[in-house]
């Protein structure tokens, strides 16, 4: 009996690409010959892992949902179509009468009942260590807990993955060390709120412990922190960071804004002046520490001076890493049942406009300085005339990268010093050094 071939396509964040790959490797253990990238080689059916935070997150999960349709209807390679995700999850009573063309509909969580549809059989359910990585083989994303219990005013994820809740310390250092088996080195740990890790558990933050255990791991290089939140902020992380060398000097914290009036609004339970105090902490017990953040404009009460106040906070911390985007009013979240979405699409555009085009030239900024400093990269790939490596102040798919010269071979998932040599906005160019 031929085997099936399922093309799973994972959409939006980190966390679903974690999702997507549990899936693969219980449809995988039950005969499938999964693939998770754009050419498929044979009829497949489809699975698409949808992303339903922000409007163009849900614009691009049903383009791609209705482009896979009509390949199918127009005699293509797919010949099934089946949506999963927080997408399908948060719309599930409405999109079947909406999008009738796809096969199956499924929640967020609701992988054995996919499994079953795809296999006709009840699966065997992949372990919380099982996992058919879609990642270059040298690193990872390992994720540590589910959930939100925040409700920041703008947010739908608490209604879509419900409450927080931490994975066991043990768990994840089991994952972590069998990951490390099979040849990964470099592990970028994921939460939508790495500051609530452990209070489910222990009624404290296991944050700390958590990293300084995996950090003993015989054959971790690198662990990277994603998605801190800043209020309640687990200050005892710092001197791990600052004390382990394979704890990278690396922190995403997303800061939303810095305008009083605004983060109240926001519903983020810190202000203007604690926020400073935060990142000048940081910076103090970290030296040489690189803070990504990710901003918000445009949002219900973000008036003229809120925004120039943020204009400021940006020159003011010329953060190394930062992302921005405008505000799309959400479905049954706070905002969207208690503020107006009152400024126009165009100034919102323009600010975010005046925000990206100030960090870029901080972004450069900082980059020239690091001409003639030595880096330690791990090589992902090669094109043409580079190697494509990271250094530890670099996260996979969101940060710039290192362009490494090909003075002497290298390979995907070696780590090499290099020289910076030259510096463009989003990219370091480099040659390699002996160490």
């Amino acid at each position: 009996m031929r085997r099936k071939a399922v093309h799973i396509i994972s959409l939006g964040c980190s966390k679903n690409l974690v999702d997507s790959e549990r899936v693969a490797r219980m449809l995988a253990d039950a005969g499938c010959d999964v693939f998770m990238d754009d050419a498929p080689r044979r009829p497949h059916i489809t699975v698409i892992n949808t992303c339903g935070f922000i409007g163009d997150a849900k614009e691009e999960s049903i383009d791609t949902i209705l482009e896979a349709c009509r390949d199918r209807d127009e005699g293509g390679s797919v010949r099934k179509v089946y949506v999963m995700g927080c997408l399908s999850q948060r719309y599930r009573d409405v999109l079947p009468a909406e999008i009738p063309e796809v096969d199956g509909w499924f929640g967020k969580f609701d992988w054995d009942g996919l499994a079953t549809e795809l296999t006709g059989t009840q699966p065997q359910s992949a372990g919380a260590c099982e996992r058919k990585l879609s990642t270059p083989s040298h690193h990872a994303y390992i994720k540590i807990s589910e959930g939100c219990n925040r409700f920041c005013a703008f947010c739908a994820i608490p209604l879509i993955t419900g409450r927080h809740r931490s994975r066991p310390v043990q768990e994840i250092l089991d994952e972590v060390a069998a990951l490390v088996r099979q040849g990964v080195s470099e592990f970028n740990v994921i939460a939508q709120d790495l500051s609530s890790y452990g209070h489910d558990l222990e009624g404290r933050s296991l944050l700390a412990e958590l990293i300084d255990r995996m950090a003993d791991i015989e054959g971790v290089r690198r662990i990277r922190l994603h998605y801190a939140y800043p209020a309640d902020f687990p200050f005892d992380i710092l001197p791990v960071m600052a004390r382990r060398p394979n704890v990278c000097r690396y922190l995403d914290i997303a800061l939303q804004h810095i305008d009083d009036g605004v983060l109240a609004n926001m519903r983020r339970h810190i202000t203007a002046a604690q926020t400073r105090e935060l990142l000048e902490r940081i910076r103090r017990e970290v030296p040489g520490i690189h803070i990504r953040t990710t901003l918000m404009i445009g949002f219900p009460g973000e008036t003229p001076e809120a925004f120039e106040r943020l204009m400021e906070f940006v020159a003011e911390q010329r953060f190394d890493r930062m992302g921005a985007f405008a505000y799309c009013e959400e479905d049954d979240t706070w905002a969207a049942r208690n503020l107006t979405d009152d400024i126009p699409q165009e100034v919102k555009q323009e600010r975010l406009d005046r925000l990206m085009a100030a960090q870029q030239e901080i972004a450069y900024d900082l980059n020239r300085a690091k001409v003639g400093t030595r880096l330690e990269v791990v090589i992902d790939s090669e094109d043409e005339d580079y190697y494509i490596g990271r250094s530890e102040f670099d996260s996979p798919e969101v940060d710039p990268e290192v362009l490494v010269r090909k003075t002497r071979r290298l390979q995907p998932g070696q780590y090499v010093m290099v020289e910076v040599t030259d510096a463009m906005p989003f990219e370091l160019i480099a040659t390699p050094v002996e160490p």
